[in-house]
């Protein structure tokens, strides 16, 4: 029996993209608490943490779009 439904595993590359970017925005929007693990919490914390101790370790824009670039540049 034909129910005329599409299963989501069904879609294209793209259509699941397009879902999922839905789906993001839905939650953004949201007034409901996304629930956050306690283990995401501790690892927030430690990145945190670890930016305080080591702020010249970051990268700006600029260098991680070259690398990205020069990486996937074919």
């Amino acid at each position: 029996m034909n129910t005329g439904y599409t299963s989501i595993f069904d879609l294209s590359p793209s259509e699941k993209l397009q879902l999922v970017e839905d789906l993001w925005d839905d939650l953004a929007t949201s007034h409901q608490d996304v629930p956050v693990h306690d283990w995401q919490k501790e690892e927030l914390a430690r990145r945190k943490a670890n930016l305080s101790k080591n702020r010249a370790d970051g990268l700006t824009w600029e260098v991680v779009k070259r690398k990205v670039e020069r990486r996937f540049d074919h």
